[in-house]
């Protein structure tokens, strides 16, 4: 009871309307094992104020993701529940990567996780019934070797895993359609594993040949477009209703970020194989901003923020506060940037991570500012001194 109690002081006003129905998601997801429920819950709470979740259906995507990145939600099934597309053939993953960082590409997918939820409130609300799930189509035709590209592969991947760890239950069916030869040979368990690398995913089964009779057994006619077997059109007949569903496409290369951005860095280190390279800004009170850019050539490297628990020595990763968690960014395609409050004083750590490569080096060139938050800190500071790198 006393730590149940716990749970809902500290967690629950951390969170967007906690109803029974949300907290029933998070112990499904852990066979009801309070702990392991309450763990990821925590692990949720943190997610949403790291990666600023309650604002982020505010946030607008960079113009090449919402031009070229396929998929979107069009129409309801039976139950009320919006239904999600994922086109997969045209998806031009890798002029995507080289146009927008992975980062913005996979906080799109959280917006979209966001909008389709508040979806969900809004029909539980309409039809007078609890709505939660999502109905997902994902049209694999044209699905080829070019989508097996490894860095599209692992954000992919990336996106899966932060769905089942942070949208929990919330799946209804998916419906994997026009798989074609490809996928429904058996060698295509293996392709099939690369594009959808989640049990979740996997644990649902292709469709046959007749998957437009399938969709109508779960969605009404006038909520499928035509192109899958309904009525649905656009107001101008398109029966794809691209109004709805971005159909992607290729991406033009004066999109490509890398071939034109001239950015001059003030540093440039080599990391050797299986190492790491550590960058050390004391902050002298709350509010500063730390403001980085970097880029690195050849692939990509590993980047997080620590708060040193110690003074003076080098610390491992391991022994400092985890403040921006490490994550893998291809920076050698589309060059990183980002900022970062600082909660409280403290040495803070930049680390850029290479222990992952046992063959590569990595050449990582970067630049990284103290932002003041206003005149007064100013001042504060000359008075003790220029916030220098230690």
């Amino acid at each position: 009871m006393e730590g149940h109690s716990r749970q809902r002081e500290d967690v629950l006003p951390a969170l967007p309307n906690p109803d029974d129905y949300f907290l029933l998601r998070w112990l499904r997801a852990r066979s009801f094992d309070l702990q392991k429920s309450e763990a990821m819950l925590r692990k949720h709470v943190e997610f949403r104020k790291q990666k600023d979740i309650d604002k982020i259906i505010s946030w607008q995507p960079p113009e090449v993701i919402q031009q070229y990145l396929s998929g979107g939600r069009c129409g309801y099934d039976l139950d009320g529940c919006p239904v999600w597309y994922d086109i997969i053939g045209p998806l031009d993953a890798k002029g995507l990567l080289f146009s927008a960082s992975k980062q913005d590409l996979l906080r799109t997918k959280m917006r979209d996780c966001e909008l389709l939820l508040q979806e969900c409130t809004h029909q539980t609300a309409k039809l007078g019934k609890k709505i939660e799930t999502i109905t997902m189509i994902y049209d694999c035709e044209g699905l080829g070797l070019k989508h097996l590209w490894k860095p599209a592969v692992e954000a992919y991947g990336e996106f899966l895993t932060m769905f089942e760890e942070n949208y929990p239950e919330t799946l209804k069916r998916l419906f994997v359609v026009k798989a074609g030869p490809v996928l429904s040979a058996s060698s295509g368990l293996t392709i099939r594993y690369k594009v959808l690398p989640s049990d979740t995913f996997l644990s649902f089964p292709l469709l046959p040949a007749n998957w437009k009779e399938v969709l109508l057994k779960h969605i009404s006619p006038d909520q499928l477009p035509v192109e899958y077997g309904g009525t649905m059109t656009d107001p101008d007949g398109n029966p794809k209703c691209k109004s709805k569903i971005n159909y992607g496409g290729d991406i033009p290369k004066q999109y490509y970020v890398r071939d034109q951005v001239k950015q001059q860095y003030e540093h440039s280190v080599q990391i050797s194989r299986g190492s790491s390279h550590q960058v050390e800004y004391e902050i002298l009170f709350p509010g500063c901003v730390l403001r980085w850019q970097f880029m690195s050539e050849g692939s990509d490297v590993g980047f997080g923020i620590f708060l040193k628990t110690k003074m003076g020595e080098r610390q491992r990763a391991g022994e400092m506060t985890e403040v921006l968690p490490n994550q893998r960014y291809n920076s050698h395609m589309v060059p990183e940037d980002g900022t970062l409050t600082c909660s409280e004083p403290g040495i803070y750590v930049l680390r850029f991570d290479n222990t992952y490569s046992f063959i590569h080096a990595k050449k990582v060139s970067f630049t990284v500012e103290v932002l003041l938050p206003d005149k007064a800190a100013e001042e504060k500071l000359n008075q003790q001194g220029t916030v220098t790198p230690k």
